[in-house]
């Protein structure tokens, strides 16, 4: 949702700004649970029900949060709650994390396997990506079993996979070609 993104893109690049002045993985850390809690089908509800008042929001809010929440952040939720932007953590979130890669020379790699991965065959797979794509990555692995074997790697907008099923659709369409 471009609205969405167009509307949380002030809020990250403040909240990413206040960061950089002081712990920048704490603060990535905090942001991360924020935009979970955010995200919470119960905390959506609260956000857009009239009843509560605003200052009742942020306080919920921050009730919610397990990390040490600083005066900044208080603020930040206070703000986000006076103008009804609650909702918008989950995308305020992603945006901050996608800022403070793009800092950091770094990328988010979703990598997808047919089976789990040990942590020795993660380090070498990060390894051997942070070779071919020339930046530090950070990975996250999801199971499918419906990939039969190998991985699938997305790094942004780009896409390496190296799956038995993409191998059987690429013969299949040169078989059937």
């Amino acid at each position: 949702m471009a609205e969405i993104a167009t509307i949380a893109r002030p809020y990250a690049e403040a909240l990413f700004r206040v960061a950089q002045s002081g712990n920048l993985s704490a603060w990535s850390e905090l942001v991360t649970e924020m935009g979970q809690v955010g995200a919470h089908s119960d905390v959506q509800a609260l956000a857009h029900n009239p009843k509560v008042s605003a200052d009742q929001k942020a306080e919920i809010f921050l009730s919610a949060i397990k990390s040490p929440v600083t005066a900044e952040a208080k603020n930040f939720i206070n703000t986000l709650a006076d103008y009804d932007r609650l909702t918008l953590l989950p995308e305020i979130a992603f945006q901050f994390q996608a800022l403070k890669n793009a800092f950091e020379g770094a990328a988010d790699a979703e990598v997808t396997s047919a089976f789990e991965l040990t942590a020795t065959q993660l380090s070498e797979l990060a390894v051997t990506l942070e070779k071919k794509f020339g930046r530090k990555l950070h990975p996250t692995v999801k199971v499918d079993s419906s990939l039969i074997g190998g991985v699938r790697i997305v790094v942004g907008d780009q896409v390496l996979d190296t799956s038995v099923r993409a191998k059987l659709q690429k013969m299949h369409v040169a078989l059937t070609a």
